[in-house]
């Protein structure tokens, strides 16, 4: 399954999904600055499963029905990897589940 990390998380937390997962952030693809909507259509087209963010304004932002992706919303106090990690357990809970 392939993630990507949108570029407001920490680039380390890649390495918090260990091997079951093919992640990539926004970063390493190149992608950074890409407005919303570009971007979301670059997630599809590379064949990205699930999108990990914590922008609150995405859902307001684009009409996410109609991209056939997995968004996961992160509601968190801040960015830092070290508050994040307990939500990627949940996260990886939820994909190995198949319940999003």
């Amino acid at each position: 399954m392939k993630i990507l990390l949108d570029e407001n998380l920490p680039r380390k937390l890649k390495a918090d999904f260990g091997k079951d997962f093919e992640v990539s952030t926004v970063r390493n693809m190149d992608w950074l600055g890409k407005k919303n909507g570009e971007l979301l259509g670059l997630i599809v087209f590379n064949g990205f499963d699930f999108f990990i963010t914590i922008d609150k304004n995405l859902r307001y932002q684009q009409n996410l029905k109609k991209y056939n992706i997995i968004i996961f919303l992160l509601n968190a106090k801040n960015n830092r990897r070290e508050t994040l990690q307990e939500l990627i357990v949940r996260v990886i809970k939820k994909i190995k589940s198949g319940k999003y």
